[in-house]
C-alpha cells in the first residue's frame, strides 16, 4: 500500500508502510491542499495547490506536471469516480466545479452552481469576500450523483453529473469539511462539518445528528470502517482556532452502530499540541491519521493506532494535514 500525504508544505509520498516503509518528499514548493488517487490506476496522482493551480503525476508520485490551465488556481478539493479511474472532478477557490473524463489531462466546468439560492449566504469567514468547494464525494450507487460541501454555506448536490445544481435540503449541515460514504451501504452519507457531525440514511435528503459522548463540536474528518458501515471515526476540536493552529487541542472519537461516542486516543499523541488529523480508511478495519505529529495507523479502526516510521520534518509540527490517500 502506498500512501500520499499532504502537509501545507509537502506531498509525502510513503511506500510499503507495513514493514519497511519508504518515504519521499515532494511538491515542496508549492502551498498544498488536496491529494486524490484511485485503487485501481494508483500511480495517477493529482495534487491541488493554493495559487498554483493542479498538478498530475502518472507514475506514482515520482514526477509532476502542471495541468489545467483553464481551471482556478486555487484547487481545493478533488474527487475520483470509485467505479472509473478516467473520470476526476474538482472544486475550486471560488466555489467552481470541474470535471474530467481523461483522468485529469483536461477539464470543463460545471457551470451554474452560484445561481443557487443559498448561494447568497456562502461565505469563508477568514477571507469573507470568497467561498470555496471544500469536499466532493461521489455516491457510490450511482455515478451520476455528486455532493459538493461548500465552506461555508451549504451541502448541494447534483443527480446528473454536473450538469444541473439541487440546492442544500433543510437540516443538513452548512459548514461541512469532509464526506464519507460507503459502497456496501450506498444510501448513506456521513458529514464532519464545522456546525457539528451529521448523517444520513437516504442520499443526503434527511439528515440526523447523534452528538452523546461527543464532547468537541467543531469536526474535521470522518472515516467509515471499509468492512463495517456500522463503525465511524472523527477528528474534532471545541472549535476553529484550537482545531487548525498552534497551541491546538483535538481528538479522534469513534462510534459503533447506534452507541455513544468514545475518545479514540490510545497510541495517538496527547490532545495538548495536537492539531485535527486528517483520517483516511485502509483496508478493513484499518484507518490512517495524518497529524502534525506524525502518521499513525490503526488496524482495529481506532481501538489502538501506531506511528509510522516517517522522518518528521520539525516545520511539520505547526503545519495542517490537507490531504492523505491510501491506495
Amino acid at each position: 500500500m502506498t500512501l500520499y500525504a499532504t502537509l501545507r508544505t509537502a506531498l509525502l509520498v510513503v511506500r510499503d508502510e507495513r514493514e519497511a516503509p519508504t518515504v519521499e518528499r515532494r511538491l515542496a514548493d508549492y502551498d498544498l491542499e488536496c491529494v486524490c488517487a484511485h485503487p485501481d490506476a494508483p500511480d495517477t496522482v493529482l495534487v491541488g495547490t493554493f495559487d498554483d493551480g493542479l498538478f498530475r503525476s502518472t507514475d506514482g508520485a515520482d514526477s509532476f506536471e502542471r495541468v489545467a490551465p483553464e481551471m482556478e488556481s486555487r484547487v481545493m478539493s478533488l474527487a475520483v469516480n470509485p467505479h472509473d479511474p478516467d473520470e476526476w472532478w474538482a472544486g475550486t477557490e471560488p466555489s467552481r466545479v470541474y470535471h474530467s473524463t481523461d483522468a485529469g489531462v483536461t477539464w470543463t466546468e460545471n457551470p451554474g452552481l452560484t445561481d443557487l439560492p443559498s448561494a447568497e449566504d456562502w461565505y469563508f469567514p477568514p477571507r469573507p469576500d470568497t467561498h470555496h468547494i471544500r469536499w466532493l464525494a461521489v455516491d457510490p450507487s450511482d455515478t451520476d450523483h455528486l455532493y459538493v460541501g461548500i465552506e461555508a454555506g451549504a451541502l448541494v448536490q447534483s443527480h446528473d453529473r454536473g450538469e444541473t445544481w439541487a440546492d442544500r435540503v433543510d437540516g443538513s449541515r452548512r459548514d461541512n469539511h469532509s464526506l464519507a460514504t460507503h459502497p456496501d451501504a450506498p444510501e448513506r452519507v456521513w458529514s464532519a462539518a464545522g456546525d457539528g457531525y451529521a448523517e444520513s440514511h437516504d442520499h443526503g435528503e434527511t439528515w440526523d445528528y447523534p452528538q452523546e459522548g461527543l464532547g468537541h463540536r467543531y469536526v474535521w474528518s470522518v472515516a467509515v470502517d471499509p468492512g463495517d458501515p456500522e463503525t465511524v471515526l472523527v477528528s474534532a476540536a471545541s472549535g476553529a482556532r484550537s482545531a487548525h493552529s498552534l497551541p491546538a487541542e483535538s481528538y479522534v472519537y469513534r462510534r459503533d452502530g447506534d452507541g455513544a461516542w468514545e475518545q479514540a486516543m490510545d497510541g495517538l499523541p496527547e490532545p495538548d499540541g495536537l492539531i485535527r488529523a486528517v483520517l483516511e480508511p485502509g483496508e478493513d478495519g484499518e484507518c490512517f491519521a495524518l497529524t502534525n505529529r506524525g502518521v499513525f495507523r490503526s488496524t482495529d479502526f481506532g481501538g489502538s493506532w501506531a506511528a509510522l516510521d516517517v522522518p518528521w520534518d520539525e516545520s511539520f509540527e505547526s503545519q495542517t494535514g490537507r490531504g492523505l490517500v491510501a491506495v
